[in-house]
């Protein structure tokens, strides 16, 4: 798929995969949400006052929706990461059941060669079934030095035959031990299996759920740019790009809020480390380690057409080819740029490794799923936290372990 805004340049198109059935885009529209018509709109554009409230009405219309959108693709996406981990202990398990059950079975076949030799060791030494041959030549032997070497054949027979009665006795154990975990090993493979396919199957759902959401909510939110376009003289894209801005500027002051609270509680254990508890600060991104890739539906991993999408948005904040760079170093570092690139003990996700998932909702619905509506945002979020991609570069190697 070619990254390309299809509302302006700082708005993705949303990405909609597969049919949505009735129950879901019925559940859907009967949102809480009372969308301002046309009419308020008109009606409020001739007095000041009026506008005032009827954008505030609109402002907030918008930021119901989009969180509402944005909660249903953090439920996909977790719903994935969960599909995907237990696919994965599922693998590993019928790994270990498979390995189990064939060293029971070669186990088995070691403990049938010692029954065997056994058995043949046994028919050499009671030839006849009723007396012991060896026995009955020593009785009778005549010669001394004859009688001294059957009494030490006799001697080495009967030791070998408890060695291979020993070897026999412990092949049969190992055998019945691994098949027991070898049985074990599958009733945990089959209870995996059941419940990566019953997690597969909630992932699914939680998908198309996420998926008619995005569409409901681009819907309402095309006409509600376009009413604060009409209220304020402007256009749909620039109170687009406009309310990314404010949007994530409110973000980057909550998360140095955070950040400052919890360097105060850290402050607070360090002085008094007998009681105190430290905490942990949880920036808008970090790179961090444990990436993995959730198969979320309607991803299009492309790094190179990322790239190319990146490149041509960067103009919209007077930044250049020198800033590019330091773009393409920062985000490689951090996702390789990829759409679906998920660090499992943070929780960041896409292509800005944005922290929590859902803060890229500012720029789009389709956050979990669009790779331009991820670079709308971590466009926005470097020109509100570091001025430039080469500030948030030279931040990012400037802290161990990386994050910006």
């Amino acid at each position: 798929m070619r990254l390309t805004p299809s509302r302006g340049l700082f708005v993705a198109a949303a990405v909609v995969v597969g049919a949505l059935v009735a129950p879901v885009v019925t559940a859907l529209q009967a949102s809480a949400t009372e969308y301002p018509s046309w009419q308020d709109v008109q009606r409020a554009k001739g007095n000041e006052q009026s506008k005032k409230t009827e954008v505030a009405r609109v402002q907030s219309a918008l930021q119901e929706v989009q969180a509402a959108a944005a909660a249903k693709s953090q439920a996909a996406l977790d719903a994935s990461e969960k599909a995907d981990r237990a696919e994965a202990d599922l693998a590993s398990a019928t790994q270990a059941a498979t390995s189990l059950q064939a060293q029971a079975d070669q186990a088995t076949k070691t403990a049938d060669r010692a029954q065997q030799r056994a058995g043949q060791l046994a028919a050499n030494l009671y030839r006849d079934g009723s007396s012991n041959e060896m026995t009955t030549r020593i009785a009778t032997a005549k010669n001394p030095d004859q009688l001294l070497y059957q009494l030490g054949a006799l001697d080495q027979l009967s030791s070998t035959w408890a060695g291979v009665m020993d070897d026999a006795s412990v092949a049969a154990k190992t055998a019945s031990s691994l098949h027991a975990q070898a049985t074990r090993a599958e009733d945990e493979r089959a209870d995996l299996a059941d419940a990566a396919e019953t997690k597969a199957s909630a992932a699914k759902d939680a998908e198309a759920v996420a998926n008619a959401a995005v569409a409901d909510t681009q819907q309402h939110s095309d006409e509600l740019y376009a009413q604060l376009a009409a209220l304020k003289d402007t256009t749909a894209s620039t109170e687009e790009r406009y309310e990314l801005g404010q949007r994530v500027a409110a973000q980057k002051a909550e998360q140095q809020r955070k950040r400052e609270a919890a360097a105060r509680a850290q402050a607070a254990a360090a002085a008094a480390p007998a009681t105190g508890t430290s905490g942990s600060s949880s920036g808008a991104t970090s790179g961090g380690t444990g990436t993995s890739y959730p198969s979320t539906g309607g991803v299009v991993v492309d790094p190179a057409g990322a790239q190319a999408y990146a490149r041509s948005a960067i103009g919209g904040y007077g930044w250049g080819s020198d800033q590019f760079s330091c773009l393409v170093s920062l985000w490689t570092q951090e996702s390789g740029w990829r759409a679906n690139a998920l660090n499992a003990s943070s929780g960041a996700y896409g292509i800005p490794q944005s922290l929590p998932a859902d803060k890229m909702s500012a720029a789009g619905a389709d956050w979990r799923t669009n790779a331009a509506t991820q670079i709308n945002w971590g466009l926005a979020y470097i020109k509100s936290a570091y001025g430039s991609p080469c500030g948030a570069w030279d931040h990012e190697m400037s802290v161990n372990p990386h994050w910006y």
